[in-house]
């Protein structure tokens, strides 16, 4: 039978998943509106593919942060202090697209468009890129002492290998995206973003296998995990080629649940790997965080289970209601931003 803490680790890397799975396309239709949008048209119906969705799909990375903070204060408290720069950055990104994607419309006037346009791509190419830099640093593992404190150095945070990383998320959130843009769009918009997805797939495939080398080169959850990860890694290829081919049949639904599928896999991948450890300490394994001694008493993490199994069906359920109302094409017709 799982322990609390099992089960609280299991639920933040649920969350995350959910996050990238629901915000990798948001982020990737964000970055396609400089990348595929050609003019205002183009880039209103773009942003507004994403209009409904995209305030409640942040809202997986503020639960999981939460839950972090909740479950494992010493994990929360550990990340968030020696990530305290990227970090910031990422949510100084997240507010300004957010504020972009508001303020875009209020000014009718080709430059104020233009300046929040890549506001809006930058604060959906920043998030995912520097993601990707940190998880590859937490697996590659970080200079943590004896009292659970960071004392990083600019290489410990940016080297060849956490830089791969955090280019695959970028590059795969962007394909994500692409694929939901078909799903959403019509006409010349949609098979641009199918043509620009079939081509930038190739990419996707070729930063995740050098990921993959990289971690196997740069951290010890092969030596840990190595058939459960192989298999992972294994099935992540497979989905890949996969929404390759759906896509080369239009069949933009069967391709998004590959990308999807994709992102699920190597998200889950990280936390299998890292499992029992939540931090690695590349002073001393002794110094390692993991979900015992990074954990909240026995008596809170049972507390909140209880309240989260009870709200969680709720939130759930309102998000896939949300989707199905708002499940249509977007067309010239109806654009709200």
């Amino acid at each position: 039978m799982l322990s609390l803490n099992e089960l609280w680790f299991i639920l933040v890397a649920i969350l995350f998943i959910g996050f990238f799975f629901l915000e990798g396309f948001d982020f990737g239709v964000g970055m396609a509106v400089r990348l595929l949008g050609r003019n205002d048209l183009e880039r209103r119906l773009l942003i507004n593919t994403i209009g409904p969705f995209w305030d409640a799909n942040e809202v997986w990375l503020l639960t999981a942060g939460g839950a972090t903070f909740a479950a494992f204060p010493n994990w929360y408290a550990t990340m968030f202090s020696g990530f305290f720069i990227p970090l910031a950055v990422m949510l100084l990104a997240l507010i300004g697209r957010g504020v972009a994607f508001e303020f875009r419309g209020k000014v009718r006037h080709s430059n104020w468009k233009n300046l929040w346009d890549w506001v809006i791509f930058f604060g959906s190419l920043l998030p995912p890129l520097l993601w990707g830099v940190a998880f590859s640093a937490i697996l590659r593992g970080m200079p943590i002492d004896k009292s659970m404190n960071i004392h990083g150095s600019f290489t410990d945070y940016i080297n060849v290998y956490t830089l791969i990383g955090g280019i695959a998320v970028t590059v795969l959130c962007l394909l994500h995206g692409l694929i939901f843009i078909t799903l959403r769009t019509t006409g010349d918009i949609q098979a641009r973003a199918r043509n620009f997805a079939k081509t930038l797939i190739y990419f996707v495939g070729l930063f995740l296998v050098a990921f993959v080398v990289g971690t196997y080169l740069s951290t010890d959850i092969f030596a840990r995990k190595g058939i459960v990860l192989s298999v992972i890694y294994v099935a992540v290829v497979i989905a890949l080629v996969l929404a390759g081919l759906f896509m080369n049949k239009k069949r933009d639904g069967f391709a998004f649940a590959m990308t999807g599928i994709v992102i699920a896999l190597a998200v889950g991948s990280m936390f299998i790997g890292l499992f029992p450890r939540v931090m690695i300490s590349s002073i001393s394994a002794a110094n390692d965080l993991t979900i015992h001694n990074a954990a909240s008493g026995s008596y809170s993490l049972k507390v909140m289970t209880i309240v989260s199994l009870t709200l969680l069906p709720f939130v759930i359920g309102y998000q896939i209601w949300s989707y199905y109302i708002f499940r249509k094409r977007v067309t010239e017709e109806h654009l709200e931003y």
